[in-house]
């Protein structure tokens, strides 16, 4: 599946098309509920939110308020019950399954709070994953020093050099994130979702994260997407959107507030 296929056409976009793609990722009226027992429980309540290529935005809000349901449900891990996911444009969410993993796979990177590592895998393992998911066992073996060079390149890029045989048993915390944040940039992907990505960490560690994910924006054009319940560590991005009890209550530019 190509998602950019508009960009490349020799007809000029019209002006709707240009309005679209000024969207890198778009939720529309999205409503998602969870069945506990007999009782429907609702999580989101008609949410819409556009995040723009390049943006760096937060979505924070109490425990229960649905920013990681809207997370999941932007990056495809989960479906809405009702409304519609765009990328550039183009609805996503209803895709058959196979070009919902695939875009999991190549255009969107994902770390979590509790890095979800491998245990038996070394660093290089783990940050190699990805790629061993997309080729399939006989693509890898075939381009193994190829790949395996360009995993080492970036654990250099996140300052993990010395950790490349170490298994996650023998990293920090602060380790693990910066592992985590390798994984999901060696398939190259266009939209990073970060689910409390400092969360379980203590203060220099996360200092040393949000830093190395604001790098990644500015000097890479990588569109960032971050839930957190913390707004010291939200306002560290461009914008923040703030969800309570499943609707959006705060659409905020946070361009003057943003440090560094």
């Amino acid at each position: 599946m190509t998602v950019d296929s508009t960009l490349h056409s020799e007809e000029a976009p019209s002006p709707r098309t240009l309005n679209m793609l000024e969207h890198h990722v778009r939720a529309v009226a999205l409503e998602k509920s969870y069945l506990k027992g007999n009782h429907k429980i609702p999580v989101l309540r008609g949410v819409n939110v556009s995040i723009r290529k390049g943006e760096f935005l937060s979505i924070v809000g109490q425990s229960g308020s649905g920013k990681s349901t809207l997370l999941h449900l932007l990056g495809l891990l989960d479906s809405p019950n009702v409304g519609e996911i765009e990328l550039q444009g183009k609805r996503i969410d209803d895709l058959p399954a196979h070009a919902r993993d695939e875009l999991r796979n190549r255009v969107f990177g994902f770390i979590f709070q509790f890095y979800h590592l491998l245990p038996e895998l070394s660093l290089l393992e783990n940050v190699l994953s990805p790629l061993m998911i997309r080729h399939g066992l006989r693509e890898y073996l075939r381009h193994r020093r190829e790949y395996r060079a360009a995993a080492r390149e970036i654990i250099g890029r996140v300052g993990l050099d010395h950790r490349m045989k170490h298994k996650p048993s023998e990293m920090s915390g602060g380790e693990m994130q910066r592992a985590a944040i390798a994984r999901a940039l060696v398939a190259r992907p266009q939209i990073l979702l970060a689910d409390e990505p400092t969360g379980n960490l203590d203060a220099q560690s996360g200092r040393e994260v949000m830093d190395l994910l604001r790098r990644l924006n500015e000097l890479e054009g990588l569109t960032i997407i971050m839930v957190t319940h913390d707004d010291s560590i939200a306002r560290q991005a461009h914008r923040i959107v703030r969800l309570n009890e499943g609707r959006i209550e705060v659409l905020g530019d946070q361009a003057s507030t943003r440090t560094g």
